[in-house]
């Protein structure tokens, strides 16, 4: 169960951190947010993974991806945190 948890986390910094590379701009993202970004893009990933190819239906719709569908799932996510959410609430005067 902890080698589970570790690898989860490990896949996560990985994913997380090329997802950052690969989009442009900068973000502030803490290491942590940058493991929950790579965690949150694998279960996006497997999640297209089996819209799009019908694999592992046995398993469920949300399931953990490869490390190509997480960065996939977390370019995809954080794209979508830059748009909606990574607003800052600064006014202009």
């Amino acid at each position: 169960m902890i080698g589970l948890i570790v690898s989860i986390i490990v896949v996560g910094l990985i994913a997380g951190a090329i997802a950052r590379l690969l989009v442009p701009g900068k973000q502030n993202l803490s290491i942590l947010m940058t493991i929950v970004l790579g965690i949150v893009g694998s279960f996006v990933g497997g999640f297209l993974g089996y819209l799009l190819f019908h694999k592992d239906a046995s398993q469920g719709f949300l399931q953990p991806s490869g490390i190509i569908g997480s960065v996939i799932g977390a370019v995809i996510v954080l794209l979508i945190w830059l748009r909606v959410g990574g607003r800052s609430s600064v006014t202009h005067r």
